[in-house]
């Protein structure tokens, strides 16, 4: 199956000039959410590692599925004041404004192998700030894995050498 022809592109969304990658016809026909899975998990076969997390809301939609079929625990990281403990938080720099992702203190253990889970890389900030937020809470990045990376964004390089693998490229 070619996941591109399944993904639907939209010219000049949400600003002039941006080809945005809409993955909601990926995700409506289950032969092709199946087949990403499929391609995601290939990524982290024979990888040691103990939890998964991923960031709302998209990376959910990978990352606990992907969890269960490796038998490993899930984390969501979470946009600001959306959990109910004690959190650990990272602010990062949106194209317009900024943004803080929060995970609770006590969802990755020091000495923990984290794989990092999401739909879309492309700048990197969402990415990074997790690992930043991993690493104060104790634990390692050992991979991150995405659907779709946009390669002219850059983001592979803000996040230096934490074993990224993408099933697409543009």
């Amino acid at each position: 199956m070619d996941l591109k022809q399944a993904m639907r592109t939209f010219p000049d969304y949400p600003a002039k000039g941006i080809m945005f990658r809409d993955i909601t016809t990926v995700l409506k026909n289950p032969s092709a959410l199946n087949h990403a899975l499929n391609q995601m998990a290939a990524q982290l076969e024979g990888l040691d590692f103990d939890i998964i997390v991923a960031p709302e809301s998209r990376g959910f939609i990978f990352g606990a599925p992907l969890a269960a079929r490796f038998g490993k625990g899930f984390v969501p990281a979470r946009k600001k004041g959306k959990l109910p403990g004690p959190t650990a938080a990272k602010e990062y720099t949106l194209e317009y404004g900024t943004d803080t992702i929060e995970i609770h203190t006590d969802a990755v253990e020091a000495g923990q192998k984290v794989v990092i889970v999401d739909d879309l890389l492309a700048t990197g900030g969402t990415a990074k700030c997790i690992c930043d937020i991993v690493a104060e809470l104790g634990g390692t990045v050992v991979r991150s894995v995405f659907l779709i990376e946009l390669e002219e964004l850059g983001g592979r390089d803000m996040l230096g050498d934490i074993g990224i693998r993408a099933v697409l490229t543009y």
